[in-house]
Order: structure tokens, then sequence, then C-alpha cells
């Protein structure tokens, strides 16, 4: 952390907070210097051209107090507690791993001020600031099994569902701010379902849906409805997930108590927001800030490829110390900011070897900077990032970054090339049926507008080609739509000449001699 941010701000607050009653606790609005200009809060800002880009820099609303931030979470604990035997249990695990408490809080500590300012904007209860302790273990790049991702662990259709674009180019489930807003979002949305926390939470793990139809049975009969009472409905995970936040809840209330000492988090922003208007590469934007890449990505952890695109609502968040570094840097860069482009793939067998021979690259190049693996092609459609040429400037165009997907899929078996002749009886089903290709590509090899042929037309094909020690097909096309005549067919084996009778004989003859011998018995 950049232990140096705000001390006179923060000096200056201490001692006014002291002098003010709780509740009317310094409100300290801190101003940007954009070029020299001090912008503040809430005025319009009419940012100069910075370089070839447009820097805009949001800054929150900071209320700061005597007290550090594991303090102000403290006081704003609202659920009740949870008692059963589950609770001391993970209160066990937790407190016996103390480093593992210590890499989690001092992980969280660049976002939790972010979080704790939300939840005091609608009036949440705190415990909810340490929901991705569980979750996550506060890593906004973490990844399930079930493809939940980021710090608050959406699946992809509920982050659909709630806003956070998924594309090729960005996945806003890792995005900290925009994924926290989701999250209150959601949670909000479950509370006002069910009316307790307990069961909102539940619900967060386990579905709506379930906790639902776990009351209804609880209600049939005769139970309580509360999370005790519903537990036993509930899969394992969903029986331990509150139990973990209470038992964390346990922990930072009283650290000492159970032997853990938690680092400390300043009651202050971490990071400011910088939105862009123009691409520019990952690490480019970690030089310009003067950031190491580990803490550019773990502040900026949406970002899938190694450039950044200029579309609507990008943005990226820096510590404040750095995003004036970035602002100065940016202000004396004069190259171009981005080195890549995007292409869309539209042919149906676009290979990466033929897209990189296009852009003068390498295919390993164009898979690593994809992420595509080793016999994986990108399938029709797909936005594949590429080398940007040095007579383009242009940004990528927004609608491929704003909607930019990639598929891939298996390498087929090896192709070769073959002409073929269209027969009298021939049609393109035939063909494609005969050649085990499809129309469409029958369509792209050819340059052809339609499925209509002719007799005698020349159709180029690329055909699977034989493994080797297998017979090879005859490529020839059939004049009366008869199939390919297939070589080695009357051999037993393909490359291997037949044995003459006689010698066949001679062994089938030795064949029979040894299935009438005795068998010998072991140590005979």
């Amino acid at each position: 952390m950049q232990q140096s941010r705000f001390k006179p701000l923060y000096s200056f607050a201490l001692l006014t907070s002291l002098a003010l009653p709780s509740a009317h606790a310094a409100d300290l609005s801190i101003a940007a210097q954009v070029a020299g200009t001090t912008v503040a809060e809430g005025e319009a800002l009419d940012a100069p051209h910075l370089g070839p880009a447009e820097f805009d820099a949001k800054f929150e609303q900071v209320e700061i107090s005597q007290f550090d931030l594991w303090e102000r979470i403290r006081q704003g604990f609202a659920i009740p507690d949870l008692n059963n035997p589950l609770v001391a249990t993970h209160v066990t695990w937790y407190s016996s791993r103390p480093e593992y408490i210590q890499r989690t809080t001092q992980r969280a500590s660049r976002y939790l001020f972010h979080v704790v300012q939300e939840l005091e904007k609608r009036n949440m209860p705190m415990e909810l600031a340490l929901l991705p302790f569980i979750e996550s273990a506060f890593n906004p790049q973490a990844l399930s099994s079930a493809k939940a991702a980021g710090m608050w662990q959406f699946i992809p259709s509920t982050g659909r569902e709630y806003n956070l674009k998924q594309n090729v180019f960005r996945d806003e489930r890792r995005d900290v701010v925009a994924s926290t807003l989701a999250a209150l979002n959601y949670l909000q949305k479950l509370y006002g379902m069910f009316g307790d926390w307990q069961l909102a939470l539940a619900a967060y793990n386990w579905g709506e849906g379930s906790v639902s139809r776990a009351i209804a049975k609880a209600e049939a009969a005769g139970k309580p409805i509360d999370f005790n009472s519903l537990s036993a409905y509930m899969p394992a995970e969903t029986r331990n997930y509150y139990p973990k936040l209470q038992a964390v809840k346990n922990l930072i209330a009283a650290p000492a108590q159970y032997g853990i000492k938690l680092p400390l988090v300043e009651n202050q922003p971490y990071f400011v927001s910088i939105k862009k208007t123009r691409d520019i590469d990952v690490k480019l934007a970690a030089e310009l800030a003067e950031l190491p890449m580990e803490e550019f990505r773990a502040l900026n952890p949406q970002f899938n490829r190694p450039v950044i695109t200029g579309s609507s609502g990008a943005s990226i968040l820096l510590p404040q110390l750095n995003a004036d570094k970035f602002t100065e840097n940016l202000s004396k860069w004069t190259r171009g900011l981005s080195s890549w482009t995007a292409h869309k793939v539209t042919a149906t067998r676009e290979r990466i070897e033929v897209i990189a021979a296009r852009f003068k690259t390498t295919p390993q190049i164009i898979r690593e900077a994809n992420a595509i693996p080793p016999n994986m092609h990108p399938t029709v459609g797909s936005t594949v990032l590429v080398p940007k040429p040095a007579n383009i400037d242009n940004d990528i165009a927004r609608e491929l970054a704003d909607h930019g997907t990639l598929a891939v899929e298996a390498d087929g078996p090896a192709r070769r090339r073959v002409t073929i002749k269209v027969g009298r009886r021939d049609t393109m089903a035939s063909i494609t049926q005969r050649y085990k290709v499809s129309a469409a590509e029958v369509r792209e090899w050819n340059d052809l507008k339609s499925d209509k042929l002719s007799p005698g037309q020349p159709l180029k094909l690329m055909v699977k080609a034989p493994k080797k020690g297998k017979t090879r097909l005859v490529a020839a096309a059939a004049d009366h739509g008869d199939k390919p005549a297939q070589a080695g067919k009357r051999h037993a084996k393909a490359g291997k000449a037949e044995k003459p009778a006689r010698e066949r004989k001679a062994v089938k003859a030795e064949r029979q001699v040894k299935k009438v011998e005795p068998r010998k018995k072991h140590g005979a």
C-alpha cells in the first residue's frame, strides 16, 4: 500500500474528527489535478487532450475518522450472530491459520474501502464487506469449477443478468467496481425476497429458488423459518456458508482473542478511477503509471487481452500517487498507445497460420495474445487480437470492443488439396457426402454463390489426408455418381503383399498341428 498517500489530509481530518461528533466527521472532497488545472468534484471536467488520449480521474468522497477501516467495519455489524457447532468448527480452522488470514486481509486492503463506502451508501450491514473472504479470499481473478469468476464469484448467466459485460476483451465479473455494484444489487434483491440476511446469503450461494423451496418444506413441517432450521434441507456447501462468514466476523470483531494480527488498512481510498477514450496496451498503461504489472493486474483484473479498449465505460484503477504519474507521463507521450487491433474470423476454416501470415506475425504470438491452446482454432464469428499493421492508426471498432467473442474448436485431421470434376449425376449433396466436407466449405473454397453445379465443372476440395499406414482413398470424381474405388481392399492388410496360396496352406496346417499338441504343465 502507498503509505504516503493523503497523509496531510488524513492528519487534518483526524484532528477535525476529534473535535466533532461522530455524525459530523470531516467530509473532504479531493480535487483532481489535470494538466495543472484544479477541478473540484462535481464540476464538469473539460479535460484537455493529453497526448493521443484523454484522462478523467474520479475520486470517491472521503469520510475519515479517528479509527482504521477495521473499526469502521466493526461498528457497522448489524446481522444477528449465528450460533451453531459449524461456526465453532470454522473459527478453529481460521484461527489456526494466521498466515492465511494475513495473506487474505492484506489482499483485501486494496478493495475494502470501496466496498465499505458502497455498503454505507445503501445502509447495508458491514458483514457483507467480509463476504469476498468466503467467496474468493478477496482474489478478483478467482475462477471456480462452476465458471464463477471474480471477487464476488458471479456465474456467467447471473453476471449478464446484472449487466456485467463478458466479451473477448474484458470480463466485468472480475471488475472490482462493477462486480461490487452488481453483488450489492443482487444481495439487496435477495434481502427484499426473504427479509432475513442469513437466508439472503444462503440464497446468494444456493439460489433464491432453492431457498424458497426449503422454506416451503419447513412451513409444511411446522418448523421455524431461520437459517438453523432450514440447514437440514441445504447441501453441505450452503449449510457451511453463513457459518464461515460468522467465523470470519468473530475473528475481525476480536482478533486478539484468537491470536490474529490484522494489517493496518487506512480509512481512505486505495485507488481512483481513470476513464479512457483511446485503446492502450496494458503493459504501457502500467509503465506510464510507474506501477508493477502485478499490482496493475490486481486493480484491473477484468482485462482479458494485452490491450485496454477505449470503448464506452472503459476505465482503469490506480492508486492516487500513480494516477498523478500516469497523467504526467501520458502528457509527454508522443508515440502510439496501442500495438494491437482486432480481426473477425469470417471463413469456415480460417487457420491461425493464415491469420498470422496476413498480419505478418507468428501463430505463437496470436495464440498467446488470445489464450488459444495448441491444436485449436477460432470458429467463424470469433474476434481475434492481432498485431496492428504500421499503416493502421484506428482503435478497435466499438462493436467488436463491446460485443466481440471468441470460440475455439479442435483442429480436424490434416487435409490435402485435390481438384475434381463434377460428374453428370453429381450434386452438391453427393459430393459433400462422398468427400466428407460441408457445402459451406465447398462454396468457400471455390467462390460459389450457390449450391448449383454443372457437369465437368472443376472443384477444389480440402479432403482429409489418410493416416500413416492406412490405405489411401482414390480422390477421383465419379462420372455417374459411383463411389471412388478403394485401392488395396483386396489385400488382407494395406501395404503388405498377399501371400501365395501354397504358403497360406502350410501356415494353416502348422496351426492345426499346434492345436492338438498337449499343453505342457509348469515345471515339466
